[in-house]
């Protein structure tokens, strides 16, 4: 790659305050004051309820109301239960529970902030110097290209919903970040890097599934062979023996002195293993149709960086987000079943690689960017607030009529501190885009400014103007108050029949249901379609009680049946 040429003007900081600004509104918007959301957001913080309202075996086998849970290590569910039961006077268990949510968002941002940042300093990476002066200091250079990444971070179109919920991933996200901190890191300080390193492997492991971190392990393995400025000595003598011990701390417990231990940690093993088992043709065809949505800006900047540093691609600032980036897209690549819930563990490398593409982005993609940005996110925006008035005057009344028909029985409330807020964040979004076109800064960030403060735009509209509408239509709570004003008094237990875990916990949260599997008296059988009655021992049968569903949805169908002595004829 040829050196590009680059003043210092260019490498003006952004104002620390709107970067500071921007990071803790996308976060705290849609953070509190809601209830656990289907799917994945729902089963998460019931693992996080169980453990904290349970036993310790609870906080060993990771579980729902009772129902194992397989698929992720409990780390992440570990700290959510800690903050459930200290802060249980002063907020609700949901809200309490996001606050590692929003803690893991945090620490991300840092992480690809400052990996961005010391790669940004390095002598391979500088512009060309100038005869007479005038080219960006080291550090003024590695901070403009880490406040780029970070806004590329911010703009990716997934992050918004995934990275707000109460799930492993967003732990698995963090520890990503910290995988790249650890590796960056130890260019300068070798062994605070290694030790970086290793914690983050561990919790890899500890939020997810040893196939998640024992696939960074191997692609870190690779890239200590092909980028030599990496520290060899430091992170197999001390990254990994860390990772092995931090990774083996909880499944050896469990073994130790869990009930059932050995079995427990055994399908855990296997569940993660067999999440990457081979992709079907739905699989590769979901992943296909969303992903692209899901990364986007960053995958189309990360392309152009690979090929403006194409002359350098063993150097650090390509090799190391690029070696954590390719055995996670493939693990991706081999889910077994349709889901995103891995693409959020792609952003952290997307964003590092995509800002290096910065400095060399040719004028037409960058004002290419910033329109795409400015028309989609204003049309959204004016879509959003379009919906809300007219659920809440009833005009424009197809609009309105139509909103009516999606989630039935919602009823739209006005609230002034909603109103405030959106019109806060419409302001700040209409000066950055004139600001932006008006003056057309020469800056690096400037083609990423408007595509990262227009995610957060439309994110911060949805959970205030249309946040009781989403509540509403992806909630149990209605569902979960039927059900328990139907309950014998005296019952027992309630057994469940294709119940997710979503469902389940919502219904042991807001209902404080007891559920089993033996000697139960109560059936809770979720259908999609008509089922035969469910069956029972001589001489009982299963007496319908109540059937309903959520008003938002029409595909899932709840029946609860009690037992009872059949009638003698």
């Amino acid at each position: 790659m040829k050196r590009f040429r680059l003043t210092a003007s260019a490498t003006s900081a952004l104002p620390r305050s709107l970067l500071f600004a921007i990071c803790v509104i996308y976060v705290l918007a849609g953070l509190f004051g809601r209830d656990p959301w289907k799917n994945e957001d729902a089963a998460g913080f019931g693992v996080m309820w169980t453990m904290a309202q349970g036993h310790w075996h609870d906080w060993l086998l990771p579980n729902i109301a009772g129902k194992s849970v397989f698929d992720s290590g409990p780390l992440i569910f570990w700290l959510g239960a800690l903050v459930i039961r200290v802060m249980h006077r002063w907020m609700s268990a949901p809200d309490a529970a996001r606050i590692v949510t929003g803690l893991c968002f945090y620490a991300t941002c840092a992480f690809v902030w400052y990996s961005t940042y010391l790669l940004g300093r390095r002598a391979e990476v500088q512009p060309f110097k100038y005869a007479f002066g005038g080219e960006p200091e080291p550090r003024d250079y590695g901070r403009t290209l880490a406040d780029g990444a970070l806004l590329i971070l911010l703009a990716c179109f997934g992050l918004a919903e995934r990275g707000h919920e109460t799930t492993a991933e967003v732990g698995q996200l963090t520890f990503v970040a910290m995988t790249l901190y650890g590796l960056v890191r130890s260019l300068d300080k070798p062994w605070q890097g290694a030790i970086w390193f290793g914690l983050a492997l561990g919790g890899l492991t500890l939020t997810g599934s040893l196939a998640l971190s024992l696939a960074v392990l191997l692609a870190s393995a690779i890239l200590l062979l092909v980028c030599r400025p990496l520290p060899r000595l430091a992170l197999l003598a001390a990254g990994v023996p860390i990772g092995i011990v931090v990774s083996a701390t909880w499944p050896l417990a469990t073994m130790k002195w869990a009930p059932g231990g050995q079995f427990w940690i055994g399908e855990w093993l296997d569940v993660g293993f067999d999440t990457f088992g081979g992709p079907n043709s739905d699989a590769l065809f979901y992943t296909a149709k969303n992903l692209a949505l899901f990364a986007w800006p960053a995958w189309p900047l990360a392309l152009w960086s690979l090929h403006s540093w194409r002359g350098l691609r063993r150097a650090p600032h390509v090799a190391t987000p690029l070696a954590v980036l390719a055995p996670l897209a493939l693990l991706v690549l081999l889910q077994a079943h349709q889901s995103n819930r891995f693409f959020i563990l792609l952003l952290p490398s997307l964003a590092i690689l995509s800002a290096f593409g910065l400095p060399t982005l040719k004028r037409g993609a960058i004002n290419a960017f910033d329109w795409f940005a400015v028309l989609s996110f204003t049309i959204l925006g004016s879509f959003v607030w379009l919906v809300w008035l007219a659920g809440l005057t009833g005009f424009p009344g197809q609009i309105s009529r139509n909103l009516h028909r999606l989630v039935p029985g919602f009823q739209v409330t006005f609230s002034w501190v909603t109103l405030v807020c959106a019109f806060a964040v419409t302001a700040a979004w209409i000066v950055l885009v004139v600001w932006r076109i008006s003056r057309n800064p020469k800056v690096l960030w400037r083609s990423v400014v408007l595509s990262g403060g227009g995610t957060t735009l439309m994110w911060v509209l949805l959970m205030t103007l249309w946040l009781p509408l989403v509540n509403y239509g992806r909630t149990y709570r209605d569902v979960a108050a039927q059900i328990v004003a139907h309950l014998p008094r005296d019952y027992s237990c309630i057994r469940t029949a294709r119940v997710g875990d979503a469902q389940l916990a919502s219904f042991a949260y807001f209902g404080h249901m007891r559920f089993g599997e033996d000697n139960c008296n109560v059936l809770l059988r979720q259908d999609t379609q008509d089922y035969d009655q469910p069956g029972a021992p001589a001489p009982y049968e299963w007496h319908l009680l109540w059937e309903g569903r959520r008003a938002a949805d029409r595909d899932e169908r709840f029946r609860l049946y009690a037992l009872q002595e059949r009638p003698r004829h």
